[in-house]
């Protein structure tokens, strides 16, 4: 099958109602769906990339100088990631940021918020590379929740007191060719896996490896698009959605040549927004979930997958 049988291509140029009608569509059969028309600038693009290959070029100890915590900011080097459920830890090394917290931010020390560790001098052009593409697909994101709130039969700003200060959160990450042993020993860049939150949009290079799951178990090419994005559902987006919506499994088989870069961002609420079914429910329906605030609940899979949490 081709992608556009499986995972539908939506422009978000498009009315408001069409754009709601495709993303609900995409959100209730599959989780996954490309974006086009979300207005990024090439030049933000390609200096995002840029700042990726910058940074995944420099020496270990380099890179070592912004070694990633439990507060999820810095490097994280290859190895450190395995999913739940995985045979080997993934083969990727990722460098993770988030908004920006100032000393007397008021949710500085609650989970998921931390000051970010740009490295120093020796690396100049990574936050000026990445911050721009930030702030806009942060943009792209709420335009995506308004479009979902009305699919859900909310109002377009029934998301947005949830994300007064959000844990919205980029990557840059690194996949390395993949090696003959891999296969083997059940290796991948990402073992298969749901996201944890809300919304994910990623940008891809054009090497390829994402693959999605069907409800069928079959797994599906989601390959890079010219001037997509790829868009899928967490898993506290389904929560949030009583289930109408669903998270679904993906992981990242890097078959090219070279290595592969992609940078996703995990756009989520507050960390101590209250996710809550009810906030949507149809007439006659009962939650099927209790609610959870998205700090505890990504704090508590971070735990599970990364092995700073495990030293």
């Amino acid at each position: 099958m081709t992608h556009s049988e499986t995972v539908p291509v939506i422009d978000l140029s498009q009315d408001i109602e069409t754009v709601a009608a495709g993303i609900h569509a995409a959100a209730t059969e599959i989780g996954f769906f490309y974006v086009s028309g979300h207005g990024i600038s090439q030049e933000i693009i390609d200096g995002a990339f840029a700042a990726s290959r910058l940074f995944f070029d420099m020496p270990s100890d380099v890179k070592e100088t912004v070694a990633i915590g439990e507060d999820q900011r810095g490097w994280m080097g290859p190895g450190m990631s395995r999913m739940a459920g995985s045979a080997a830890a993934d083969r990727k090394e990722v460098f993770f940021w988030g908004r920006e917290v100032a000393a007397n931010d008021p949710d500085l020390g609650k989970p998921i918020v931390a000051p970010n560790r740009w490295p120093d001098a020796t690396v100049p052009c990574l936050r000026e590379g990445v911050e721009p593409y930030y702030r806009a697909v942060c943009d792209v994101g709420a335009g995506i929740l308004g479009a979902l709130a009305v699919s859900l039969g909310g109002p377009r700003d029934a998301f947005a007191p949830f994300y007064t200060r959000p844990l919205a959160r980029g990557q840059l990450v690194h996949y390395p060719p993949r090696a003959p042993e891999d296969e083997a020993e059940g290796r991948f860049g990402v073992a298969p896996h749901t996201d944890f939150g809300v919304l994910t949009l990623l940008l891809q290079d054009d090497s390829g490896g994402l693959q999605v799951q069907r409800r069928d178990g079959e797994w599906i090419d989601a390959p890079p698009l010219p001037g997509t994005l790829v868009c899928n559902i967490g898993d506290l987006l389904q929560i949030w959605s009583n289930d109408r919506f669903v998270s679904t499994v993906h992981r990242v088989v890097n078959k090219s040549a070279g290595a592969r870069k992609s940078i996703p961002v995990f756009y989520d609420p507050n960390t101590d927004a209250v996710v809550d079914p009810r906030l949507f429910l149809r007439e006659g329906e009962a939650a099927r979930h209790e609610p959870i605030t998205p700090g505890e609940h990504i704090a508590g899979r971070n735990r599970k997958s990364f092995s700073q949490y495990r030293a």
